[in-house]
């Protein structure tokens, strides 16, 4: 029997989840990620999907790589609504609003919820909502795909609420420095959009970007 291949992204979030814990993949789609995980040796795993279509699709896939139906627990949930506990939450593939929102509406919150996170657009406004509510980033990486470079970060919840800058709001725990050069030319070329309609708006863009260039200076 052949073994699922994870994409870059989703390997990298792979690898953040801790070993032998209860783990939960929202928005599993085809479950691709928590068979890796049980052939990888992990078994307490729930895979969670707003939709009936992609759980039937998870359930074939159990079927396929496993061959065993109860390997992975499949569960019909709006985010993290009908999901009890877990050690590790792993939300990927979706924008960086609509993961604040699940993770802010979590019911099992403690200093040892883990969330592995991987938003494909709004990561500035992920990290603003997650430090004001009590999260902290224990560490984010990179990974390529389809010729884009995806931020994977590693949260935990301590209860602290904090305010962070513009400019790590943009680059967060980030040290790949092809990344951050990508954020500097888009949050400069915003700048430049605005500057004739926006001078403040502007000039803050143009301020954010150098803060994470004087940053990229450092790595």
């Amino acid at each position: 029997m052949h073994e699922p291949i994870l994409s870059p992204r989703l390997a990298a979030a792979a690898g953040m989840v801790r070993k032998g814990g209860e783990i939960c993949d929202v928005g599993t789609d085809h479950a691709l990620l928590p068979c890796r995980l049980y052939l990888d040796g992990e078994r307490k795993l729930t895979a969670a999907d707003i939709n009936e279509g992609p759980l039937l699709s998870a359930k074939q896939t159990v079927m396929h790589y496993i061959g065993k139906e109860d390997a992975v627990r499949l569960v019909l949930s709006d985010g993290l609504e009908k999901i009890d506990y877990a050690d590790d939450v792993i939300i990927a593939g979706m924008g960086g609003e609509l993961i604040a929102r699940i993770v802010l509406g979590c019911r099992f919150l403690s200093r040892d919820t883990h969330f592995i996170l991987q938003p494909m657009t709004k990561a500035e406004i992920l990290r603003k909502e997650l430090y004001k509510n009590g999260f902290y980033i224990e560490k984010e990486l990179t990974a390529r795909e389809n010729d884009r470079n995806y931020v994977i970060m590693s949260v935990y919840y301590d209860g602290e609420s904090r305010e962070i800058t513009d400019a790590f709001a943009y680059s967060g725990k980030v040290t790949d420095k092809e990344y951050l050069s990508l954020v500097c030319r888009k949050l400069r070329h915003a700048g430049e959009c605005c500057s004739s309609s926006d001078t403040a708006k502007s000039e803050k863009l143009c301020n954010t970007a150098q803060e994470i260039e004087n940053i990229i200076t450092t790595l």
